[in-house]
């Protein structure tokens, strides 16, 4: 009798199940690609997807214990025997490391919104929303309706969309989300959101259409003025020498005012651009106000202005970009020396180790007192706070909140021997936010103006900075 041979159970090796789970997404791979010969403009960003929900849904499909922090892997350390080895540990790292933020979310039930889960979340997106690496509420870490709505196109009508949404908060940043439907099984249906930060993109935008609008209206007046004086001295002042010189000083002072317009509307737009982006240097912000204070000397003995510095003696060391720094900090003391009386003094205050309500709090007594931008996250932050006080005509409670609006001038108080662009406390407003800071103002009518910047501190022991401006 011939030997009866059992077939015993066939297990799949992890090559078959790359290809089992992924075979839509690879034939869709090799489509495109035969695509791109053809046409590689178009086709590119079509396969970085299709590969993208190809390794995506083979990650799903094998999904495995992940070797938890601290543990060696194959330097010859410890190893979590359950952490995928071979192609898959290489997928897994590949989702892990995509600087995009990628979500895989379960559907549920159609009507249960609370049932929408993240299966798995790579670590941009848990860096980003703040949630584990998988089980998070969908509505709890995206709760804008449009991208809601994409999704659940994506899990219940295989609809693929893109979706642009702002997040909230002072340091508001722009994205385009593509949704995506993976193959469901009989149980369960998935989808793939991806997260692309464009906020350079849309702040470049915002950036052209403000200089050209911002510019063509501020430039109107210097350009007629000086070009009506240009008619004049070709016509009947050619040779009046004394209407020449008064003329030709007028518009000296229409083209400086022009020049430190346009560096102006450069700087803020610059500012603007990075806004969302957190400063890393360090500094020392005593240091940094004595430097202006120097700089600035010259200007104050012109105006006849003393300015009294009062800061720690120890260094008050904050996180920050110096020059930007440097740049609030002048633009308050010019503010204020703009608008002191003649012989009048100026106060400058620095003070550390601050709550944001300490920081913020009221300088001058009976002061009206507005908060122009207070910090999206601060509570558990300590600050450095730099008060710049004049003694100058003041400003009434209506007029606080516009002060940082671009152009905005208090009627009555337009400076004419330094004649200003409207844009120092704009470009102050959007430094302090960079910084995750705070700027508030308070102001009595007749007895002058405070205002008060603040930024954390840094964790730095030490700073090493230029010593001049």
């Amino acid at each position: 009798m011939p030997d009866v041979q059992t077939s015993s159970p066939v297990v799949p090796s992890p090559g078959s199940r790359l290809w089992t789970a992924g075979a839509s997404g690879g034939l869709a791979v090799l489509i495109l690609l035969a695509l791109a010969v053809y046409d590689p403009a178009h086709a590119a960003p079509l396969v970085g997807g299709a590969l993208l929900v190809a390794v995506t849904t083979w990650l799903v499909a094998n999904q495995r214990p992940v070797m938890p922090e601290g543990n060696e892997d194959s330097d010859g350390g410890t190893r979590d025997e359950t952490r995928p080895a071979g192609p898959i540990a290489l997928l897994e790292e590949v989702f892990e490391t995509v600087s995009d933020p990628l979500l895989v979310v379960r559907g549920g039930e159609p009507d249960d919104m609370a049932g929408r889960r993240v299966v798995l979340a790579n670590r941009a997106a848990r860096d980003l929303l703040r949630i584990p690496r998988e089980g998070a509420i969908l509505v709890s870490a995206l709760r804008d309706p449009a991208l809601l709505e994409a999704v659940d196109e994506a899990l219940f009508g295989g609809v693929s969309r893109e979706t642009n949404f702002d997040s909230g908060g002072v340091q508001a940043r722009h994205w385009r989300a593509m949704t995506r439907p993976l193959p469901a099984s009989a149980s369960e249906t998935l989808a793939l959101v991806r997260l692309r930060d464009e906020t350079d993109v849309r702040r470049m935008e915002l950036m052209r259409v403000d200089f050209l609008a911002n510019a063509s209206h501020e430039l109107r007046t210097p350009l007629a003025s000086l070009s009506g004086f240009i008619e004049t001295l070709k016509g009947h002042a050619r040779e009046d020498s004394v209407a020449r010189d008064r003329f030709l000083d007028i518009m000296a002072a229409q083209a400086e005012r022009m020049s430190r317009l346009v560096a102006d509307l450069l700087s803020l737009s610059r500012i603007e651009l990075n806004e969302h982006v957190p400063p890393s240097g360090h500094l020392d912000l005593g240091r940094a106000t004595t430097d202006v204070v120097d700089a600035l000397s010259v200007l104050t003995q012109q105006q006849g202005v003393e300015i009294e510095v009062a800061a720690p003696e120890d260094a008050v060391r904050i996180r920050g970009e110096r020059d930007e720094i440097v740049q609030v900090i002048q633009n308050l003391i010019d503010n204020a020396i703009k608008y002191s009386p003649r012989d009048g003094r100026i106060e400058v205050d620095i003070r550390t180790g601050l709550t944001p309500a300490e920081a913020a709090a009221s300088r001058m007594t009976g002061a009206a007192r507005l908060p122009l931008l207070t910090p999206d996250r601060g509570e558990e932050l300590t600050y450095a706070a730099v008060t710049v006080r004049d003694h100058g005509p003041g400003m009434s409670r209506e007029h606080l909140p516009r002060l940082t609006e671009r152009f905005y001038r208090v009627e009555g108080q337009k400076s004419g021997e330094r004649p200003g662009t409207g844009l120092g406390l704009a470009i102050v407003k959007h430094i302090v936010n960079r910084h995750r800071g705070g700027l508030v103002v308070e102001s009595v009518p007749g007895e002058g103006a405070a205002f008060t910047a603040f930024f954390p501190l840094s964790n730095r022991t030490a700073v090493t900075e230029p010593l001049t401006v």
